[in-house]
């Protein structure tokens, strides 16, 4: 019974993030539109833009090879992997040993790679261009995350997220300068991975300046709608990564019905509140010039870096 319960509480993480990564795009969409005093969209156009590609027919280039097939469904499992280990709803989930730091950068970076290798792969000039882009992106946020998980391994000695997020739970409630200089690096870093402003403007299709869409100018029908639906599932992983680190107050440490509803509703807000604040963020900054993105992932990594020195001569 208690197996049952445990694979059930699972099972309901990945579905929740798999349904909820769409309306949390379209939520941000909506609260940008609304900020720049403009005729807002409907938070489920996500759903009917992924419904209308679904049912289109998938056009190949001649010289589309396995990986240029393949790779949006390696994206699209790596995302729903990513938030299926990530600590949502509760730390006793059964794939909870496997959400260590290390492991979900490496996850993260797994998704990049087949990504940039699809873009290449046609060999068209504003695939590779993006590609490039997106492994430059990837070289200077990555250390930054992971700089991000060692402040926070640090003062919760472990790299697991379910070990850092039950410490973190019982934790009297204080400022930690260590935690406010790793929560502004990630906040720098998650704006960057997930292509939003200012590093990237995700409703443009400039060519000079795009980089995620870049990389997907090749894809049609349902392999499409798999890396739009991964690319919503990364913004998703990423926010609950940051909902766990630094708010993890609601999750649940047990899988009863009753604490995992409560720990559901407090996610509810916490995105919706999350959301929010994204737009907030991109309706307030301008995007910068891609020379510029260098500095700024710098400065988050830097930032974490400091969290980290901070610790060390503080001890919080």
């Amino acid at each position: 019974m208690i197996v049952f319960q445990n694979l059930s509480a699972q099972a309901f993480e990945i579905l929740f993030a798999l349904m909820a990564a769409p309306l949390l795009t379209g939520w941000v969409n909506q609260c940008r539109a609304w900020l720049q005093n403009k005729s807002a969209p409907s938070p489920w156009q996500a759903y009917r833009q992924l419904h209308k590609l679904f049912y289109k027919e998938a056009v190949l280039a001649e010289q589309a090879s396995s990986l240029f097939r393949s790779a949006p469904y390696i994206v699209f499992g790596c995302m729903a992997l990513a938030c299926g280990i990530v600590p949502t709803l509760s730390t006793a989930l059964p794939l909870s040993p496997a959400a260590d730091a290390i492991a979900l950068v490496g996850l993260l970076a797994l998704a990049r790679v087949f990504i940039a290798l699809s873009a290449m792969d046609i060999g068209t000039a504003f695939g590779t261009f993006g590609a490039r882009r997106e492994m430059l992106l990837g070289f200077l946020a990555e250390p930054a995350l992971l700089m991000v998980f060692f402040s926070l391994s640090l003062l919760t000695r472990s790299t697991l997220l379910s070990s850092i997020v039950d410490d973190l739970i019982h934790r009297e409630l204080a400022i930690y300068p260590s935690l406010a200089f790793a929560g502004v690096a990630f906040t720098m870093v998650s704006l960057a991975e997930n292509a939003r402003i200012p590093v990237d403007n995700p409703a443009t299709h400039l060519e000079l300046t795009m980089i995620h869409e870049a990389l997907l100018l090749e894809y049609s029908g349902r392999h499409l709608a798999l890396m739009e639906w991964a690319a919503s599932l990364k913004l998703f992983a990423y926010s609950c990564i940051g909902i766990s680190l630094f708010s993890p107050w609601g999750i649940a440490q047990s899988n009863q019905v009753p604490a995992l509803f409560f720990a559901f509703l407090v996610l509810l807000l916490k995105l919706a509140l999350g959301g929010a604040i994204l737009a907030l963020i991109e309706s307030t900054n301008a995007k910068m010039r891609i020379f510029r993105v260098p500095e700024f992932l710098t400065t988050a990594f830097l930032l974490a870096v400091i969290g980290m020195l901070v610790h060390f001569l503080l001890g919080a």
